[in-house]
């Protein structure tokens, strides 16, 4: 049986399927099932009719995601040395409200009563000071048992100089606690800062049991009716960091898969632009329920300082930025007669009133198709149609508030979603030394090509562009994704007075082990890339330089860096923080069939829409053929989504079907 590639994304709102079988690519949409989102996969299987014998599954999961946000990991218990129980309650101390003195509080991840200590020392050198004794093992397990919980998270000080006793603890527990999932920092986050540490693995065991749990259950539907092994489905998940692991474990490394669905957006929207010789985008995915935005500068830039809701990530993954403001995002006039768009969303369930099943509140979805910027008929695949006068009604309810028209009203819920894209689009560009005028504004998400020609107005850009099959990008880039692990380790110490043998070992041991991991997953001898993080000394915040033999040169690199970044270089001593190796196998092998050119060019509909002077020319995005130019006021309309050429823009079709569009500056 020839291997064939389903890419899958799931969604707050629609989970987004791209198919491909070695010549052709077929994408689909269903409408999401947030409690059970293996039910939603496994219906969008079925309606493309796909044969599960040799798929490779490469899925983009918001279970981790959506179980922290809302508060719904597993009971947990976290072990920490005598006296540091209270690391992840206390944090950084960072104050939310700067000028609130009596803030409310928030419940801490693990309750106090979940987070215990043992009587085990090391020192900042990584010196033994109180070794581990059996009888403290024997009261922390009798402890745990009291607890009864569902993981356990271990993390010690300095456990990344040497982390003999996490291990020993882990070993023991494990084997006293059979059916309990057991990780500890060492394994997880191996650097130093023992919040960020501890808090990434207590994320890990939190959400761990329930992805397993899930991933388990999804690929036992897979392989339901497959007999042979060599026929059996392979299930993979995209990682924060852009690169895909396979299902076994990836559940042990849930804390990794915060960002999976964004990142696969990333990935495929540099795959797209790499085909027409661009490299520098700005970009934003705008789905359902929310919106990232993110710059890419010739490459997926990584972060480990990321943030999930409230807490920490320090784990490496795409930076971005996200933001409340989604195609179901809710419209509300708040009590001083302001209009406000988000961050609540309708998501799939009722989903926006224009869907026909049951939502009761505006939302941006609902303002686009009162605009007259949404068809009907055809869309999301199945023939879903949409409710024009439901959409109109909960309109009616803002437009009677503000006491405008029902079209001017939906006019405001569009121009104060886009400002909220605005904002988050300059905070990732501007706000880091950027001119947004140097990049291309890239949009995908179901809702994306509504917004893109407002938003490059609005920051003065010049060129944008929506990607052939921009809907559902982010499934698309899991077929470009690449197995693939990220290691590090902390190793702080003057960086010219580093030993570089030594770096050269510690940095060949982590090849070996991200080999290692990949040796089930790739064919090919995987490829290593080597890296350091560097700081001046005193400092709290390190920036990533690509490691080279040559000390003097890693260090006149990490200058030139720091001045580009901040705008100035110290004459300070430079200090290296921790040693980074990723580690990637190959990618499928998916090539984006060039466009086919129609030999009948099909002329456009008309249809009014408000704002604009003249009627909107409408052409089906299935008809287009290369090189076709569009000039605006004009809709593209696909079964995925719709994109609003805006007065003052033209389109061009490239090879591919992407659709490039050009302000016009004259």
């Amino acid at each position: 049986m020839l291997t064939h590639w389903l890419g899958v994304d799931t969604g707050g709102t629609f989970t987004d399927f791209v198919y491909f079988d070695g010549d052709s690519i077929f994408i689909h949409k269903v409408l999401s099932t947030p409690n059970a989102p293996e039910e939603a996969i496994l219906r969008g299987i079925s309606e493309l009719n796909i044969s599960l014998k040799g798929l490779q599954l490469i899925h983009g999961s918001t279970v981790a995601t959506n179980a922290l946000l809302e508060g719904k990991g597993v009971k947990t218990v976290y072990i920490t040395n005598t006296g540091f129980a209270d690391v992840l309650t206390i944090g950084r101390q960072a104050r939310r409200e700067l000028y609130n003195l009596m803030p409310e509080p928030r419940l801490p991840l693990i309750p106090a009563n979940c987070c215990l200590e043992i009587n085990t020392r090391l020192s900042a050198k990584g010196e033994l000071l109180e070794a581990l004794k059996q009888p403290d093992i024997d009261s922390l397990v009798a402890a745990i048992e009291k607890i009864n919980p569902s993981a356990i998270a271990i993390n010690l000080l300095f456990s990344f100089l040497d982390k003999q006793q996490e291990q020993e603890i882990k070993k023991q527990l494990a084997k006293k606690f059979s059916d309990i999932f057991v990780c500890c920092s060492s394994d997880v986050l191996p650097e130093y800062k023992e919040y960020e540490r501890g808090m990434a693995t207590a994320l890990n065991a939190y959400v761990g049991p329930l992805m397993q749990g899930y991933l388990g259950r999804l690929l036992k539907e897979l392989e339901k009716n497959i007999k042979a092994d060599v026929d059996k489905p392979t299930l993979s998940v995209l990682q924060s960091s852009g690169g895909s692991i396979q299902s076994e474990q990836a559940g042990k490394s849930a804390v990794n898969l915060l960002l999976s669905g964004p990142a696969g957006g990333l990935k495929a929207a540099l795959y797209v632009a790499s085909l027409g010789g661009e490299s520098k985008l700005l970009s934003f995915d705008m789905g359902g329920t929310s919106t990232d935005v993110a710059l890419i500068d010739g490459e997926i830039k990584l972060s480990s300082e990321g943030y999930i809701g409230d807490y920490p990530v320090a784990v490496p993954m795409v930076d971005m930025h996200t933001i409340g403001a989604g195609g179901g995002s809710i419209a509300y006039v708040n009590a001083g007669g302001l209009l406000n768009v988000g961050p609540e969303s309708a998501g799939a369930n009722p989903g926006p009133a224009c869907y026909g099943l049951g939502g009761s509140q505006a939302t941006v979805t609902d303002a686009n198709m009162v605009l007259g910027r949404l068809q009907v008929g055809g869309f999301s695949g199945k023939g879903m149609q949409l409710n024009l006068s439901a959409a109109k009604k909960v309109l009616q309810k803002i437009a009677t508030s503000l006491n405008l028209s029902v079209e001017a009203a939906a006019e405001g819920v569009i121009r104060v979603a886009n400002e909220h894209m605005v904002r988050a689009l300059r905070t990732i560009s501007v706000q880091r030394g950027f001119d947004p005028q140097d990049f291309v504004l890239t949009c995908f998400g179901g809702a994306g090509g509504l917004h893109v020609c407002a938003l490059a107005d609005a920051l003065n850009m010049q060129r944008a562009m929506v990607p052939v099959h921009g809907g559902v990008l982010s499934a698309l880039g899991m077929l470009v994704s690449t197995p693939s692990r990220d290691l590090s380790h902390s190793c702080i110490q003057g960086l010219l007075n580093s030993d570089r043998e030594k770096i050269e070992h510690v940095f060949a041991g982590l090849e070996l082990r991200g080999a290692d991991a990949l040796r089930a997953e790739i064919k090919e001898r995987p490829l290593f890339k080597r890296s350091l993080d560097l700081r001046y000394q005193g400092q709290s915040f390190t920036l990533n330089v690509p490691w080279v033999a040559d000390l003097k040169s890693i260090e006149r690199a990490f200058h030139e860096l720091h001045k580009k970044t901040y705008g100035h270089e110290l004459d300070m001593d430079v200090e290296l923080v921790n040693l980074r190796v990723s580690v990637k196998g190959e990618a499928p092998p998916l090539k984006l069939p060039a466009l086919v050119n129609n030999k009948k060019q099909v002329k456009p509909q008309y249809v009014d829409s408000y704002g604009f002077e003249k009627m909107l020319e409408v052409y089906q995005r299935d008809a287009l053929f290369r090189g076709q130019k569009i000039t605006g006021p004009a809709l593209v309309v696909e079964k995925i989504s719709t994109t609003l050429i805006s007065s003052g823009w033209t389109c061009l079709v490239d090879n591919w079907g992407s659709l490039l569009l050009q302000r016009d500056v004259t």
